[in-house]
């Protein structure tokens, strides 16, 4: 949303789709999948479980269990290799999670954000579909569980997104949008976004409180927004205050816009999210 020509984005409304810089045209990529008739019954989907691989139509993918499923590609960690993997600590699931580069790991970061996250899978299956020019195969990067629905996620950055991913992302599409699920391509985020959740993430886990600097932010900002420096410096330890309002916006009990730089003169109000 918009006022005027300023890019709003309220950090205690938003999910985490409504960071990313926009969708990517799939719409030539879908022209070449044979989508006839029974396509979901042909179409299939192979799974990773602790007793060995499962495959399903595409039909009863929805129905399959994401709790025990596993990584349908493993982590490779290795000198060579251009991209960095690693584990991404979520406090929405309370473990960690795989990624294969940094541009997975701030879909994690975001996801988290969020707060409604339920169960995140990367790479959950192996699809198998096909095209007016033969067979093609894709993995998803995450398939996420929110309390609001699932999300089949693909990230690539959007100035390397080739014809051929075009392809994957549109079968992918067509895909999520036969389970129910909601599906986006995380190319690319709104200015500043991924600057300002590596910021507030820093202070994400629970904090005590022996001193209910909390309780003292929430009364400063309840008449009205207060700029972030001025309302810190009016609590009796400002120091500690920043962290603790950095938790609160992480919590979205604090509210900032997320499409301008956090700084001391950034505007914070009474967040409407609630604490999570």
């Amino acid at each position: 949303m918009t006022i005027g020509d300023v890019s709003v984005v309220w950090s205690d409304r938003c999910g985490w789709a409504e960071l990313l810089a926009g969708g990517d045209d799939l719409g030539g990529g879908r022209e070449t999948l044979a989508l006839g008739e029974g396509w979901s019954r042909q179409w299939t989907a192979r799974w990773r479980f602790e007793g060995g691989p499962v495959v399903c139509p595409v039909r009863d993918l929805a129905a399959m269990p994401v709790h025990g499923a596993r990584p349908v590609r493993r982590f490779s960690w290795r000198t060579s290799q251009h991209h960095r993997p690693g584990l991404q600590f979520m406090v929405s699931t309370g473990r960690h999670h795989g990624f294969e580069s940094h541009a997975e790991q701030r879909v994690l970061l975001a996801l988290d954000f969020a707060g409604d996250v339920v169960e995140v899978l990367a790479q959950p299956f192996r699809l198998a579909f096909s095209t007016i020019d033969g067979l093609g195969e894709h993995i998803p990067d995450f398939l996420a569980v929110t309390r609001s629905g699932s999300w089949l996620i693909d990230v690539r950055p959007g100035g390397r997104i080739k014809a051929e991913d075009r392809v994957r992302f549109a079968a992918a599409a067509e895909v999520a949008l036969s389970c129910g699920w909601r599906y986006a391509v995380a190319a690319d985020w709104r200015p500043h976004v991924q600057t300002t959740l590596d910021t507030i993430s820093s202070q994400r886990r629970s904090l005590s409180d022996p001193l209910g600097l909390q309780t003292a932010l929430l009364a400063v900002v309840r008449d009205g927004p207060v700029p972030f420096g001025a309302l810190v410096e009016q609590i009796k330890v400002p120091a500690m205050a920043r962290a603790q309002a950095l938790h609160l916006i992480w919590t979205r009990r604090l509210g900032i816009n997320l499409a301008i730089p956090l700084n001391d003169q950034s505007l914070v109000h009474t967040g409407r999210g609630g604490d999570r």
